[in-house]
C-alpha cells in the first residue's frame, strides 16, 4: 500500500511516476496523436534523464550505505540484486519482439547480440533499427550497473578520494558533445539525416548521458558522506522545490530545442541538474512530496520498468486494431485507450514475472543472511 512507503521513498516515489509519464507522452508523438499531445511533450524526453538521476541515487546509495557500515560491499550481492530486477522483464519483452513481428512500431530491429550484451545504445541508427529503440537507456544503466561497483572497488583499494572524477567526467561529456556536433554534425545539410545521426552520435551514446547518472552518484554522496549538510539542505524542502521551477524555466529554452549546439552540449547536464535538485526536495521531510502519498503514483512507480518495456508495442497494436473499428488514430480517445492497454500490459508483466522473481530474490537473500 502506498502508506507503508516510508516517508523519504514516498517523494521519489512521485517524480518516478512523473519520469514515466513524461516518457509515455514524449514516445506517443512517435504515432498519431492529438495535437496538445505535440505541445506536451515536447520535453518529454527528459523523463529519461529524471529516471538517470533517481537510479544514480538509489543505487550509489546502496553502495556508499555498505561503505560506510562496513568499510566495503559485496560485489556479488550488488549484481545478483540488479540482474533479478532488470533481466526476467527484460528478457521477456525481448523475446517478444522477435517472436512477434506484428507488435512491432517500427519496420527494423537491430541485431540480438546487441540486445543480449547492452551494446545497443551504441551506433543506434533509427533508420535500420528503429524497433525496441528506446531499450538504449537500459543498456547505459547496465553499463553503468557494470563500470560502477567496479570503479568503487579500485578506489577503495588505492585509498583514494574520487570527488574530483565526477566535475571530470561531466566536462568530457561536454566536450565530446562539442566535438562531434561540430565535425560530425554541422556538416550535414539534409534536415531527415542530420535528425537521424543526432540521435545517433548525441542522444543515445553512453559518454553523451552520463550527466543524470552523475548528479545521482553526487546526491547519494551527500546523502552518506555529508548527513550533516543533507540535513541543513533538506530543512528547506519547498524552497528546494522552488528553485528546481526556477532552474527549470531558466534553461527551457535548452529542453525544446536539444538539436542545436548549445541543446546537444548543455541540455543533458542542464536537466539533470535541474532534477537533481528536484530529488533533494522530495528526500526533504519539510516538503510536500515527502508528507503525501498517492496510490496513482506509487502504482505509476511499481508498474515503471514494465511500463517502460512495453509501452511502444501496446500503443502500435492498439492503434493498429482500434483504428480498423473505426477509432481515430490521433484522437484523444485512442490516446486513452492506448493507456487503459498499456496499463495492463505493464501490470501483466508485473505480476507475471516482476513481481516472482523479485520475491525470490529477497528470500534468497535473506537465507544468506540469516
Amino acid at each position: 500500500m502506498p502508506g507503508a512507503v516510508s516517508l523519504p521513498l514516498v517523494g521519489l516515489t512521485h517524480l518516478r511516476a512523473l519520469a514515466i509519464t513524461l516518457v509515455f507522452v514524449y514516445h506517443y508523438r512517435l504515432f498519431a496523436h492529438p495535437g496538445w499531445v505535440e505541445r506536451v511533450g515536447a520535453f518529454g524526453w527528459t523523463g529519461v534523464d529524471l529516471f538517470f538521476v533517481l537510479s544514480g541515487f538509489l543505487i550509489s546509495r546502496q553502495l556508499f550505505g555498505s561503505i560506510v557500515r562496513s568499510g566495503t560491499f559485496s560485489l556479488r550481492e550488488f549484481h545478483f540484486k540488479r540482474l533479478l530486477r532488470i533481466l526476467p522483464a527484460y528478457f521477456v519483452v525481448l523475446a517478444c519482439y522477435f517472436w512477434l513481428p506484428w507488435i512491432h512500431e517500427r519496420e527494423a530491429l537491430p541485431s540480438l547480440w546487441k540486445f543480449l550484451t547492452f551494446t545497443q545504445n551504441l551506433g543506434l541508427d533509427l533508420r535500420t533499427s528503429g524497433t525496441f529503440s528506446h531499450a538504449w537507456s537500459l543498456c547505459i544503466e547496465e553499463q553503468f550497473y557494470l563500470l560502477l561497483p567496479l570503479a568503487l572497488l579500485v578506489l577503495l583499494a588505492m585509498r583514494a578520494r574520487a570527488v574530483w572524477l565526477l566535475p571530470l567526467i561531466s566536462i568530457f561529456g561536454l566536450i565530446a558533445r562539442a566535438l562531434v556536433y561540430v565535425h560530425r554534425l554541422a556538416p550535414i545539410s539534409d534536415e531527415n539525416a542530420f535528425g537521424t545521426a543526432w540521435y545517433e552520435w548525441i542522444y543515445y551514446p553512453t559518454w553523451s548521458r552520463l550527466d543524470g547518472l552523475l548528479v545521482g552518484i553526487a546526491l547519494a554522496a551527500l546523502h552518506e558522506f555529508r548527513p550533516q549538510l543533507r540535513a541543513r539542505l533538506t530543512a528547506h524542502g519547498h524552497r528546494l522545490l522552488a528553485l528546481a521551477v526556477v532552474l527549470w524555466v531558466a534553461v527551457y529554452g535548452l529542453f525544446v530545442e536539444p538539436e542545436s549546439l548549445t541543446g546537444s552540449v548543455l541540455a543533458f547536464p542542464a536537466i539533470s541538474i535541474v532534477y537533481g535538485v528536484l530529488v533533494l526536495a522530495a528526500l526533504s521531510p519539510t516538503c510536500f512530496l515527502s508528507r503525501h502519498s498517492s496510490h496513482i503514483t506509487h502504482w505509476l512507480a511499481t508498474l515503471s520498468y514494465a511500463l517502460y518495456l512495453t509501452h511502444k508495442a501496446c500503443i502500435h497494436v492498439t492503434q493498429q486494431q482500434l483504428a480498423k473499428a473505426g477509432l481515430a488514430s490521433d484522437g484523444s480517445a485512442m490516446f486513452a485507450c492506448c493507456i487503459g492497454t498499456s496499463l495492463l500490459a505493464a501490470l501483466a508483466l508485473h505480476l507475471a514475472v516482476e513481481r516472482p522473481f523479485l520475491r525470490w530474490r529477497d528470500r534468497a537473500l535473506a537465507r544468506r543472511t540469516g
